[in-house]
């Protein structure tokens, strides 16, 4: 058959004008975004410790208290500190120290402790839903041997993380589906409501979330405690999840989960009954319902319910991840959380429409024209609406160019927006299909000028023998002509074959892409990351908290390589503290021949102020009373020296309040 793509309209071509602008605009307001960047954290991350990590102590202290940059939950063995010998020597009861902006915790320790060195460990969620765990040591008179060996696994990781994050991708695939079929349905398909494709799709997509949801539910415990799935049967463990924002999250959305199956059940049930009813049936109409003026008018109070219902409960469903995951902490959580539900409602109307037209393709060749270019339009205004939250999302957990390619998450994001550029790119060509695509009444009726004779068979098979044996074989036999019947129907439009083929390539990417999203949601942001390790282009100072900065080096001779990690406390104007680690390339402590440390502040003139820290353990340097005179953007040098003859400097710009 021959078709002829018809013209654009004059809207049609305005949108296409208008997408070069639309794209600049996008960048310039990306990089106004960044370069106003301020900053904030998504994963909490531990700020200070009494006693500091390495430090020896003259006499033995009352309690070890720890600081975080954002609110965690931890409980009464979320810190634990051990002796040489690997003995517990805390009461195993936490102590909530927050006030204020500040964030504290520790726990008390038991008296008269000997000398040595002491262990502590700990575990904690973030806001963001996250587990994070930790460890340090400090010594009493002065460092000994210690047998304690902690285990390697960080927390949530090893097969229970494993195990979490598959439920994880279940959901958001789950989600997915059921929200972008659901559109796609009521906005550009009424009649897939009657499909048995669809309907399947529907409901599996339903169970993946609910089974999804539960699973975490239940992995909660182990997920950000022991590790183990043992605990998964934790009754007190599961009461306490049920009390943590996650817990009410996960519990929330099994609730509005009942609710979408009550939509589903009216949306399968009673309106498709009435799309099916006699007098209504049609569906090769290019109508707004793809049917007759008559089914339109008994449906559409109907179908304007099941939309207000149906984006109620979508967007309630959403909500319950914005509410528990990185846009719920960190700044602007106000703009945050409706935004990242736009993102997600965005993205299951686009990818998951794109599931249900593949499906659609392969098993309902009668699907009309309209129903396709209405579904483009769905999708062209839904990558607009993941553009612009996307940008966004990208601002608040990036915060500056330099982690976009110096953190994992960075570089995660990069593949994210890579793998939507391919999308993108394979999206044009199957709109190009689109607007070659041949009405379905055509097809139709190419089909039955192509296919007559194997029609009339299938009728005349119709009678069941008595023989069993005979009757499966006759069974068996019109499942062969039925789906040879429906190949030929679904290949009598070339046009359709070609929109069929790029919809698959593009669902294919999908996947790929749920799967790098799912990894990105559990990552730890870039903006934390940077404040963490100082790799910002200067260290800022923040009130009660130490500025951290990490400096690889490398002084060229044998074993020269490793990483200089350096704590400035509070890292303001007047008296500080100064603690230094140095670390070999597999992260064992580097002890050093020598160290030196030099401030300069090149805007006044002033230094360079050399100091030697003392040495406080292997690989562990520090020094108290580190007077800064003025604010400013100070340079650290730090110059290590590796052998006789080889050494090098090292240095970083700071800001001091």
């Amino acid at each position: 058959m021959t078709a002829t793509a018809p013209a654009p309209s004059a809207a049609r071509v305005r949108a296409t004008a208008l997408l070069p602008r639309l794209a600049l605009v996008l960048a310039a307001l990306l990089a106004t975004l960044f370069a106003a960047a301020s900053p904030a954290t998504a994963h909490a991350a531990l700020t200070a410790s009494d006693p500091k990590d390495g430090v020896v102590v003259a006499t033995a202290p009352s309690q070890v208290t720890l600081s975080f940059s954002e609110q965690v939950a931890m409980g009464d063995d979320s810190i634990r500190v051990l002796d040489p010998q690997g003995r517990r020597v805390d009461t195993g009861e936490l102590r909530d120290m927050c006030s204020g902006n500040v964030i504290r915790y520790g726990t008390a320790l038991h008296p008269g402790l000997p000398n040595g060195t002491y262990t502590v460990a700990w575990q904690a969620v973030s806001a963001d839903s996250h587990p994070i765990s930790g460890a340090f040591t400090f010594s009493i008179g002065a460092p000994s041997a210690t047998s304690v060996t902690l285990p390697a696994q960080q927390a949530g990781g090893g097969p229970v993380g494993i195990a979490y994050g598959i439920a994880r991708y279940a959901a958001y695939a789950g989600f997915i589906l059921l929200v972008g079929a659901s559109a796609f349905i009521l906005l550009c398909w009424r009649r897939g409501a009657t499909e048995r494709p669809l309907q399947k799709l529907v409901l599996r997509a339903w169970v993946t979330l609910t089974a999804a949801t539960l699973a975490m539910l239940v992995l909660r415990t182990p997920y950000t405690g022991s590790g183990k799935f043992a605990d998964a049967l934790d009754l007190q463990g599961l009461r306490a999840v049920l009390e943590t924002k996650t817990g009410a999250s996960l519990v929330s959305r099994l609730l509005l989960l009942g609710a979408a199956a009550l939509f589903i059940a009216v949306l399968f049930g009673a309106y498709a009954r009435r799309l099916a009813a006699p007098g209504t049936a049609g569906g090769d109409a290019e109508g707004p319902a793809g049917g007759d003026a008559e089914r339109d008018k008994d449906t559409s109070d109907l179908t304007f319910g099941l939309a207000i219902g149906g984006t109620v409960v979508s967007a309630g469903i959403a909500a319950t991840w914005a509410l528990s995951e990185h846009a719920s902490t960190g700044i602007q959580t106000a703009v945050a959380m409706p935004l990242d539900i736009l993102h997600l409602l965005a993205v299951a109307a686009w990818l998951g429409g794109l599931a249900v037209l593949l499906i659609a393709l392969h098993k309902v060749p009668g699907i009309e024209r309209a129903a396709v270019r209405r579904f483009s339009d769905v999708a062209f205004i839904s990558v607009v609406v993941l553009a612009v939250t996307g940008v966004y999302q990208a601002w608040r957990q990036l915060g500056s160019w330099s982690a976009l390619t110096g953190t994992g998450y960075g570089r995660v994001l990069l593949l994210k927006i890579g793998l939507i550029a391919v999308l993108l790119a394979v999206a044009y060509l199957s709109r190009q299909w689109t607007a070659r695509l041949a009405d379905g009444a055509t097809v139709q009726q190419a089909v039955k000028v192509v296919a007559p004779r194997d029609v009339s068979r299938e009728t005349e098979a119709v009678t069941v023998p008595a023989d069993p044996k005979r009757a499966a074989q006759l069974a068996r036999q019109r499942a062969v002509l039925a789906n040879a019947h429906q190949k030929r129907e679904r290949d009598a439009d070339p046009e359709r074959a070609g929109l069929r083929r790029s919809v698959l390539v593009e669902a294919g990417i999908a996947v790929v892409l749920l799967a790098v999203t799912t990894i990105l949601t559990s990552t730890e942001p870039g903006r934390a990351v940077e404040q963490e390790a100082g790799r910002g282009s200067a260290a800022t100072a923040v009130p009660d908290r130490a500025i951290k900065i990490t400096l690889p080096f490398d002084t060229g001779g044998q074993n020269g390589k490793g990483e200089i990690r350096l704590e400035l406390d509070p890292g303001r104007v007047g008296a500080n503290t100064l603690h230094l680690w140095a670390d070999t390339p597999d992260g064992q402590p580097f002890d050093l021949p020598e160290v030196k440390v030099a401030f300069t502040l090149p805007a006044k003139d002033i230094g360079p102020l050399p100091l030697v820290p003392d040495r406080a353990a292997a690989g562990h340097w520090s020094s108290s009373g580190v007077q800064l005179p003025l604010a400013g953007e100070w340079r650290i040098d730090v110059t290590v020296r590796t052998s006789d003859i080889d050494q090098t400097t090292v240095q970083k710009t700071v800001k001091i309040g």
